[in-house]
């Protein structure tokens, strides 16, 4: 266990440390153990048995009953003055704490340390050792000693703190952890340049003494550069609601959020070692990387010597992980969400994605996960692709978890649709747009190109899993405006993966997958691959080939502008000569069977447009067919004469008119002679 500082209590009236009563009844000179049990060393004999836990204490009633309140009423209220055996199993600290109680009301002198003045002050309520009883009783003295000296000490509040983890809920009742982590959220909040106590962690200097090997108050302590993470170690070895309580107490100081994240961080590094890699976590300044250096010797002592609370776990697959090592995580991870700052960035993406994959892994509140996966979206472009591969713990169909990244990829979009009508996000940007010292992953259209291109790998990757449905990759790829993606490169990339692995596929559903894709917006090289992909439909291969005509045609047009501001003797057929050759072999090889088969589907759609007018005027002379028949059985042939003679004169008029005085030519007077044929005949 650590050993005092400098802050000793050698200059207090506390005995240096040591507890005794000037009063006692039995001359003693201290405590024998005799296998399991205790016994007083006095010529008087023991009338009185305290058994406490497998442990039993051969005590006398008289100084016991002098100095604590409990043994008073258990006598009393037994009703029998020759009690020698009492039970009491429900001691805090057991057997411990009592041995040195029982030392304190012998007037026994009793060494007071960091270790055991929380089980001491705690056992000192449970027997009611009041002033009432005698002055100067263990209550005050050992609640004198926690306030003037355990809570001035930064170590000492560390030790007291770990050691009420067995101590619970007495404590809680004394204030005892309240206490503690109010001294160490002061001390952990103060400046690095002022702290002159000793610590656990790396230094800066590699040449710097440990903190045990010198004084606080050598010249080589006070030269050395302080990191601001100094306190991460010492706070990583409590308790999970301990450390809760400290880390609410230093919000409340107002420490900067980043160091907040960068504890917690290091804290799940600890604790669950599985969650995250090994340097992966740090803070922006130097030495932030303490948590992957080795810890010192009383740190590692401390921790192995915790008996009573949680144990590094290993993550693992679900199968791996036991029922009550599985419940300590998960309350772990619950309890690091809750109390994670609301800040964007003051923890990584990449640690908020391994804690929500272990989340789902261990079943966490569901509540909780929403809110993790709110913060993920808040910064979803700091994300790699490793993280987002999830697997789907859940028993889904898929073998990663496609509808936690749809989400994550909404919360995304609400965030960035909030900042951006958000007067106060406007201004705020305006007023830093030249800072130099803006975050990478800022918000705008830049984080949304890179959350393009991240969903465009994350589809090209789940896309070859056979179990995805057409849907969802088609809804994911769906999700983002089509402002966020200049080139369609990647998205083409997936769709050709799920072609390969979905080949049983039909027409529909093929047209359908690739309808998530914009032809122009695909590079050459995508054009030409996409040209000759047979696993693409027909109508998607013609729209690229359009398309990649009309990219060649606007590089050409630009290049004969260009050639032509700097030569206009240049005929435009020299430039397209010329951009021709400087264009690689394979492309123009590409361009030929893209013009051939464009040809050849213009050959065949004017052959359908043939075959259909040829169709449509045999109908039409059937058609009048009919109508000629149909009419000549209903009307009679003086009837149907004058109708005809009334068609032929209506005609005859529009020609002329339309006409005007032209020379007759012999058809002419050949369709002037029709009407008088009718005119005879009918007469």
């Amino acid at each position: 266990m650590w050993e005092s500082e400098t802050e000793s209590v050698a200059d207090r009236d506390y005995g240096n440390g040591v507890l005794s009563s000037s009063k006692h009844g039995v001359k003693t000179d201290g405590f024998e153990l005799r296998g399991h049990d205790w016994y007083v060393a006095t010529d008087i004999p023991s009338d009185l048995v305290i058994q406490v836990g497998d442990v039993n204490f051969h005590l006398h009633k008289y100084p016991l009953l002098s100095r604590s309140g409990k043994m008073n009423r258990v006598i009393y209220e037994s009703r029998d003055p020759d009690l020698s055996k009492i039970v009491l199993d429900d001691l805090p600290d057991g057997p411990e704490a009592f041995e040195l109680a029982a030392k304190f009301c012998y007037g026994i002198a009793v060494d007071l340390t960091a270790a055991n003045i929380s089980g001491l002050r705690c056992a000192a309520e449970y027997l009611e050792m009041t002033e009432d009883l005698e002055e100067g009783n263990l209550i005050f003295k050992t609640e004198a000693f926690l306030s003037y000296v355990v809570l001035s000490s930064w170590r000492d509040s560390i030790v007291v703190l770990k050691s009420c983890e067995k101590l619970s809920p007495w404590a809680e009742n004394l204030q005892i952890v309240r206490r503690c982590s109010e001294s160490i959220a002061w001390k952990a909040c103060a400046n690095p340049k002022g702290i002159r106590w000793a610590y656990t962690g790396k230094q800066h200097k590699v040449s710097s003494p440990k903190w045990n090997d010198t004084k606080d108050s050598s010249p080589s302590r006070s030269q050395q550069q302080v990191p601001p993470d100094w306190w991460f170690e010492d706070a990583s070895i409590l308790r999970i609601d301990h450390f809760v309580r400290v880390i609410t107490a230093i919000k409340v100081k107002g420490m900067r959020f980043e160091l907040i994240g960068a504890v917690i961080m290091h804290y799940a590094t600890k604790w669950l070692p599985g969650l995250i890699n090994e340097g992966s976590v740090g803070v922006a300044d130097e030495g932030s990387n303490s948590s992957n250096s080795n810890t010192s010797g009383s740190s590692s002592a401390a921790a192995a010597a915790w008996k009573g609370g949680l144990h590094m776990i290993l993550a693992g697959t679900k199968d791996d992980l036991p029922t009550v090592q599985a419940k300590d995580q998960r309350m772990i991870i619950e309890s690091l969400i809750s109390i994670i700052p609301p800040q964007k960035d003051s923890v990584s993406c990449s640690f908020l994605l391994r804690l929500l994959r272990m989340a789902n892994m261990l079943k966490v509140a569901p509540a909780l996960v929403t809110e993790l996966e709110k913060r993920v979206g808040m910064q979803f472009e700091q994300a790699t692709l490793a993280d987002l591969l999830i697997p789907n713990y859940n028993k889904g169909e898929t073998m990663y978890d496609v509808d936690l990244v749809q989400r994550l990829l909404e919360h995304f979009l609400v965030q960035e649709q909030t900042e951006s009508s958000s007067p106060s996000s406007q201004s705020f940007s305006d007023k830093h747009m030249y800072d130099g010292s803006q975050r990478s992953g800022g918000s705008g259209p830049n984080a949304k190109m890179r959350v393009a291109r991240l969903v465009d790998s994350y589809l090209t990757e789940v896309s070859r899993d056979r179990n995805l449905s057409l849907t969802k990759f088609q809804v994911l790829a769906e999700a983002l405006p089509d402002s966020a993606r200049t080139c369609d490169d990647g998205l083409y990339r997936a769709i050709d993966s799920y072609l390969k692995a979905h080949p049983t596929l039909s027409e529909h559903e093929r047209k359908r997958l690739c309808r998530v894709m914009d032809c122009q917006k695909l590079s050459i090289d995508a054009c030409m691959h996409a040209a000759q992909n047979e696993r693409l439909p027909l109508r998607v291969v013609v729209q690229v080939l359009f398309s990649e005509q009309v990219k060649i045609s606007n590089a050409m047009a630009n290049n004969s502008l260009k050639e032509a501001g700097e030569s206009h003797y240049q005929p435009m057929v020299t430039n397209r000569k010329s951009l021709l050759e400087g264009t690689p072999q394979s492309f123009q090889e590409g361009w030929t069977g893209a013009k051939k088969d464009i040809n050849t589907l213009k050959f065949e759609l004017e052959t359908v447009k043939a075959k259909y007018l040829e169709l449509q005027n045999e109908m039409e002379n059937l058609q009048r067919q009919f109508d000629k028949m149909s009419k000549q059985k209903q009307t009679s042939a003086w009837s149907s004469g004058w109708k005809k003679l009334s068609k032929l004169t209506k005609m005859t008029n529009l020609e002329n008119h339309d006409i005007g005085p032209q020379i007759p030519t012999a058809a002419d007077q050949q369709n002037r002679k029709t009407p008088r044929r009718w005119r005879v005949s009918l007469s």
